[in-house]
């Protein structure tokens, strides 16, 4: 979707030059939303330079992201409000002389770092009781139906209504980056399924990846198993599919950006590498069981979202990282030969354009 085509959006004062920050969640899917926040800042502000806080983790993800300047890279500990190392990142942002702050979070935490380095206007909503942390403070929260309403209203003027639509986010990854991550991992030039099994929350993790990458690799596709560490096990399992399938889990996210932008077809659970991979525009494939694609699907849009469809059960959605109820049914009652069948329809449409 082209920005410009949003006509609720309008552009402000073309001769400020005044340097924004926009702080925005840390989990991987929602900081490629937060990319949304930083298309909206500049439509309305064409000249004004916007940086994000990033986390280690995330960090890669900034390089791809156009209108971005910088990335502020400061880990935080979750655990305790770490006063001394908030001073030393409130020194880092004062630094860099922002004038405003976007505090897309609404804990306390995430606002004390830009107060304390005396941003003059600092955005968001009343959170945890936010007064003085915040000091253009935003109400109706509650009005606003998905997460990505949440955030990205904060980057309009105080009152303003919400679009009809937002600018996506996007990820660009220049093509000698993916041939040069090919060639680094002796990876063919053939066409490749990636396969993302992990998510945060074990009720969200689709039953048969280990079935679908055996049958994807029998139709002749190489299969890539991408994720953290923590889909180790979880790809160990899946590579017993045959030698087409890959293990490319690992600790640098860069990894996880290239392999989906590399792929031919991406399928993943309701995660951040979905995000990723519809942020790139590599045809992505989600399932979902316990979350409500509406709430939760990329704003870009998926080539398939995969459902149950066998009946509609009691407990959907139930938006919980464990299943209490009907034993998984939602993700379980979603086979393997239909995922498959989907992903070789997608890829003949992608081949058709």
């Amino acid at each position: 979707m082209n920005l410009d085509s949003i006509s609720d959006i309008e552009t402000q004062d073309t001769e400020d030059t005044r340097p924004i920050l926009v702080v925005p969640y840390v989990w991987i899917g929602d900081f490629v939303r937060g990319h949304t926040v930083v298309r909206v800042l500049r439509k309305r502000w064409p000249n004004r330079p916007i940086d994000l806080l990033t986390s280690r983790l995330c960090a890669p993800l900034v390089d791809y992201m156009p209108d971005v300047r910088a990335g502020i890279v400061f880990d935080l500990p979750r655990s305790r409000l770490a006063l001394a190392q908030q001073q030393a990142l409130a020194a880092e942002l004062r630094s860099r002389n922002y004038a405003t702050a976007l505090v897309l979070p609404r804990t306390w935490k995430a606002a004390l770092a830009p107060a304390l380095a005396g941003i003059p206007e600092r955005v968001g909503f009343f959170g945890e009781g936010r007064f003085g942390l915040i000091n253009a403070m935003r109400w109706g929260e509650k009005r606003q139906p998905r997460f990505i309403d949440k955030n990205a209203i904060l980057a309009l003027p105080d009152g303003a209504a919400r679009p009809p639509e937002w600018p996506v986010p996007q990820l660009r990854v220049p093509a000698h980056d993916i041939e040069r991550w090919r060639q680094a991992n002796g990876l063919g030039r053939g066409p490749a399924i990636a396969l993302g099994p992990g998510s945060v929350g074990a009720s969200k993790r689709w039953t048969y990846y280990p079935e679908a990458a055996r049958l994807f690799a029998e139709h002749g596709f190489d299969v890539w198993v991408v994720g953290g560490p923590g889909e180790k096990a979880l790809a160990q399992e899946i590579s017993v599919g045959g030698a087409r399938v890959r293990d490319l889990t690992g600790t640098d996210l860069r990894n996880g950006i290239l392999a989906m932008a590399a792929a031919s077809v991406a399928v993943t659970n309701d995660s951040g590498l979905m995000h990723i991979a519809a942020a790139i525009g590599t045809p992505t494939m989600g399932i979902f069981g316990p979350t409500d694609p509406y709430l939760w699907a990329p704003l870009n849009g998926l080539a398939a979202t995969v459902l149950q469809t066998k009946s509609k059960l009691s407990c959907q959605p139930c938006q919980r990282t464990v299943c209490t109820m009907n034993d998984h049914r939602c993700m379980r009652d979603i086979a393997a030969e239909e995922v498959v069948e989907i992903a070789q329809r997608v890829l003949a449409q992608v081949s058709a354009l």
